[in-house]
């Protein structure tokens, strides 16, 4: 017999489910507390009640804002894929050495991101002098634990078991036309492998796959450029002709690859100053990422794969 109105309604249970209850209990209790965490955060930014350290790095900020703002793109966007995370050690100095490539330095955020959701490492990345000349880059680039690509930064990091990234192209490598995709710029001097010498500590090779096609560079403007005081201003298919719209960065896959840990720890200290030795080991350090760029891309396939 059907229930009335009075009873219940009709073919309900005389009790309301326990489940549903308990869903709605735990939901509220979810919400409840990431309200709690929130305000808990507030109030630490407004107190002063966080730390950074020396080199301007604000954990809390980059954890819970910065890597948040970005981490969409890493995962679905981008789609990155990690592999060789087992050479990238737990808890010890190492150098990270990847390509660099993409006509805006957005491997640089993808890379941070993977290594510190996959790896759980901050990674301390080094800097061109341009990016802290501008206000509110600079400024955001510190509190991410970015710094100056210095010698003597790079020894401090490293000698502080910190996990240290550097580009060697330098702006060679990302501002480079599409023609030259995945083609290895100069890697400099070989300053980064003085600094890992001197700390003793392994060199990862890493190969970042996907950035070059996210803004292909089929032009530059270099007399505007010079007039604005950037290295490049680049053409590309979409930019300037779309104005911002032109700088959505096309979804590309990607793969970051970190390769086998090259050891600096059987030379002594004052190797670092042999510049025959420094660079021999620039140059393996180049070549295997090259080979590792050349094999991760014919992994890859496609640059542009379906999103869903």
């Amino acid at each position: 017999m059907t229930r009335t109105s009075e009873e219940g309604s009709p073919g309900a249970p005389d009790d309301a489910s326990p489940a549903s209850d308990v869903s709605d209990d735990a939901s509220r209790g979810s919400g409840d507390e990431r309200l709690a965490e929130l305000f808990a955060f507030l109030r630490r930014r407004l107190t002063g009640e966080y730390e950074i350290d020396e080199f301007g790095f604000d954990p809390e900020l980059n954890d819970r804002v910065l890597l948040e703002l970005i981490r969409p793109v890493y995962r679905h966007w981008f789609r990155v894929e990690t592999l060789g995370l087992e050479n990238v050690p737990a808890e010890s100095g190492a150098l990270v050495v990847a390509n660099h490539s993409g006509t805006l330095p957005v491997d640089a955020l993808m890379m941070q991101v993977a290594l510190h959701d996959e790896a759980h490492r901050a990674v301390r990345l080094l800097g061109a002098d341009l990016v802290y000349q501008l206000p509110v880059l600079g400024h955001l680039s510190r509190k991410t634990g970015h710094t100056l690509a210095c010698p003597e930064d790079a020894d401090r990091l490293l000698r502080k078991g910190e996990l240290v990234g550097v580009f060697p192209e330098g702006f060679k490598g990302v501002g480079k036309p599409f023609s030259q995709r995945y083609r290895l710029q100069r890697f400099g001097r070989g300053g980064f492998v003085a600094s890992a010498i001197r700390a003793g500590v392994p060199i990862i090779p890493c190969a970042i796959v996907g950035a070059e096609e996210i803004y292909p560079k089929i032009g530059d403007l270099p007399v505007l450029a010079r007039l604005l005081g950037l290295p490049y201003l680049p053409i590309t298919p979409f930019f300037p002709w779309l104005g911002p719209l032109g700088l959505v960065p096309l979804p590309s896959k990607w793969l970051i690859e970190f390769g086998e840990p090259i050891r600096t720890d059987d030379y002594d200290p004052i190797d670092a100053d042999d510049p025959m030795l420094v660079f021999n080991l620039t140059d393996q350090v180049r070549e295997t990422i090259q080979h590792q760029l050349d094999v991760l891309r014919r992994r890859r396939g496609p640059a542009f794969q379906p999103l869903f």
